[in-house]
Order: C-alpha cells, then structure tokens, then sequence
C-alpha cells in the first residue's frame, strides 16, 4: 500500500512592511544620521583643539633643544676655562712657584668664579634635558592623539555615508516627504529685535530650502549646527561646528525666556539643534533628504535653550 504524505505548505512569503512601519524606520534613521554627525563634528572640533597643541608641543619642544644645546656649549666653554686656569685645587701650589699673594688671589677667585659657573651651569644642562625629554613625550602624545582622531573620523564617515545611501533607496524615499512634515516651502517670518541674534536669526532665514547635508556649514548646504554656526558668523559671533560645544557657548535661559536667535537643543544627548524665531517656531536643518526650513518648535523634547548673543 502506497501511503500519500500530507502536502508541504507552500513557504509564506515575508509581509511587506506598511507605511506607518517604514515612515518609523525612516524616522529612526534619520535620527540616527544626525546623532553620528554631532558625534563625527565633535571629533572635528577635538581634532582641530589637537592640532593646535601638537603645533604647540613642537615649537616648545624646538625651543628646549636649542635651549639644551645653549646650555651645553656654556658648561664646555667653562670647563675648559677651568682647566686651563688649572682648577682652584691647584692654585695652593702656585706659591711654591714663587708666584707673589696677589697674583696668586687673583688666579684663586678667578677660577673659584669660573668653578662655581660650572656647577650651575651643569645643573641647568640637566634642567634643559629634562624640559626637552618632556617637551619630546607631550609632542609625541599629541601627534598619537591626532592619528587616533583622524582614523575614528574616517570610520565616522564611512558609517554616515553608509546610513544616508541606505535612507535614499526607493523603499524609504516613498515615504520621506510624510516623516519631514510634508513638502518644504518658504516662509516670510517677521523676526522682532535689533541685536546680534535676532540679525542671525533674520539671516537664517534667507538660508530656506537649502539642502541638509551631513557635515556642512554652507554656503550651499547644512546640517543643524552648521546653521548655527553660519549664522552667527555673519554677526562677527564665532561659534563650533558640533551641538555639544554650542551648548555650552551661552547662557542657559528657560523656554518661557526664549527670544529670537535663541539656539533650542532637543534629546538628551543634544544630537539637534534649530534657532528660535518666536511664537514657537524655530528654523533648522532638520536631516537627511530635507531642507532648511520653518517649523514648529512642538514635538520635540526639549533638552535646554541657549542665549548667544542679546
């Protein structure tokens, strides 16, 4: 008797993920593009801080070997001073060859003079090698410092540049425009004020519609802190390139204190910043795949504001 398996099931084939799914996954990775690039200009502004101290820790230590080699060149021209003088030791017996008293004080402080330049000289020569020795060890941990910067930078980029060909690829472009707010348009926004800030603020907003680019701080493109940056820039303020330093560059006042040109960080980490305009609206560059733009300043968790400027 021939005995008829059941019939296999068919293999189901995986469900499509809905909208709602990929506008989350695409909100997640644009979330995550902007806190490696926070991340990435912070290696930049510490990369640019140790550049600066390797620079630094090279003239100094320039300066301790000509310093040493002065010191050296000193302590032989005195000991060789000293020996032709025949030492102090010596001068005792310079009597006994009928050298006259006053002659032989003269010779005796003469070289007592020069013996007690050695001794100092000799210990400044010591001094000097260890201020080059240090010197030689600060430069070299700089110079580790700036090598360990620059390969995590190159690592940084290739992980960004990675996520953002992954955020354009045609599963997730259908629906950017739904995660960025609908379609970008500009706005004529009344800024109120006379000072620095509300002058930065007034600027950013001629900045509409330019691209979010990773890294960028114009004069085409931006991200977040770019635009900060730029802005306060074209009022003689300078600031860094990267959120975390931003936040710190002010003075911390409360969001019921907001005023124009207000810098509004949001996440606890700090992974994004936009300018306050007033009325509860701020201009930013939000991420990847949209442009600088007005919007609300609602929906967003707050983590501070900072005053740049009055």
């Amino acid at each position: 008797m021939i005995t008829v398996g059941a019939p296999m099931m068919a293999a189901t084939a995986e469900p499509k993920p809905t909208t709602k799914q990929l506008a989350a996954e695409v909100e997640k990775l644009y979330g995550d593009i902007e806190t490696l690039t926070e991340q990435y200009n912070g290696e930049r502004v510490r990369l640019s801080a140790a550049q600066r101290s390797a620079d630094v820790a090279k003239k100094t230590l320039a300066k301790s070997e000509d310093e040493l080699a002065e010191r050296r060149q000193k302590a032989a021209y005195l000991a060789q001073n000293s020996y032709m003088n025949g030492g102090f030791g010596s001068a005792p017996f310079a009597l006994m060859g009928g050298v006259d008293p006053e002659t032989y004080l003269d010779q005796a402080s003469t070289t007592y003079a020069l013996e007690l330049q050695q001794g100092q000289e000799v210990t400044e020569v010591a001094n000097a090698m260890e201020a080059a020795q240090r010197a030689k060890e600060g430069a070299a941990a700089r110079e580790t410092e700036v090598k360990k910067l620059l390969s995590s930078l190159e690592s940084q980029r290739k992980k960004i540049t990675k996520m953002v060909k992954k955020s354009e690829s045609k599963l997730y472009s259908s629906v950017a425009s739904s995660v960025s707010g609908g379609a970008a348009r500009r706005v004529s926004f009344p800024v109120i004020g006379d000072g620095k800030a509300a002058a930065a603020a007034r600027w950013a907003l001629t900045q509409q519609m330019k691209p979010y680019v990773w890294g960028a701080a114009g004069p085409s493109s931006f991200d977040c802190s770019g635009l900060m940056m730029a802005a306060y820039h074209t009022v003689g303020i300078s600031l860094p390139h990267y959120t975390g330093s931003q936040w710190t560059s002010g003075t911390h006042v409360s969001t019921k204190d907001m005023r124009a040109g207000d810098l509004i960080f949001f996440y606890s980490d700090l992974h994004h910043v936009g300018m306050y305009l007033g009325g509860g609206f701020m201009i930013h560059a939000p991420h990847t795949g949209d442009v600088v733009r007005v919007a609300p300043i609602a929906g967003r968790p707050i983590a501070g504001v900072v005053r740049i400027a009055d």
